[in-house]
């Protein structure tokens, strides 16, 4: 028996309205990934990305997006993804765009990286804090991303 090798992309995706993440679904990032695919690879893309490729995870609060595919295709999947502009989830369009974190191996390596993007990002906006509410705000938005991460994998 043959074991298939999968690679797995760790993607963010912006928003220009953070409220807006909570209309995306598995389905919308689906198949707009599937389409930017499409347009950018034609035909071709669209079959070697359709066999196994998947969204193993999507947290609507915070927007991570776990895509996994076969290793020999996932640059063909990772070209297309600057390729979408917007969503479409529950009858609405959202605008946004795919930013590629981590590409990994596992799921675990990617979640490894996510808590340690999450950690950079936190250090980042810390110093940026002028009062104790926002630096309360900004630690407890930290907590709830690594809560998220932690438990991807189940």
């Amino acid at each position: 028996m043959v074991r298939f090798k999968s690679r797995y992309l760790l993607c963010e995706v912006c928003v220009s309205n953070p409220s807006d993440l909570r209309l995306l679904d598995e389905r919308a990032v689906f198949f707009a990934v599937k389409a930017a695919v499409s347009r950018a690879h034609g035909d071709y893309g669209t079959a070697l990305i359709g066999m196994c490729f998947s969204v193993k995870y999507l947290n609507a609060h915070t927007g991570v997006v776990f895509l996994r595919c076969r290793k020999s295709h996932y640059r063909m999947l990772w070209s297309a993804l600057p390729f979408i502009s917007s969503l479409e989830s529950r009858g609405q369009r959202v605008p946004c765009f795919f930013n590629c974190l981590h590409v990994g191996g596992t799921i675990r390596t990617c979640q490894k990286f996510l808590i340690r993007y999450n950690t950079q990002q936190l250090h980042r906006l810390l110093p940026r804090c002028r009062s104790d509410s926002e630096l309360v705000g900004y630690v407890g938005f930290h907590r709830a991303k690594l809560h998220c991460c932690r438990f991807v994998v189940q």
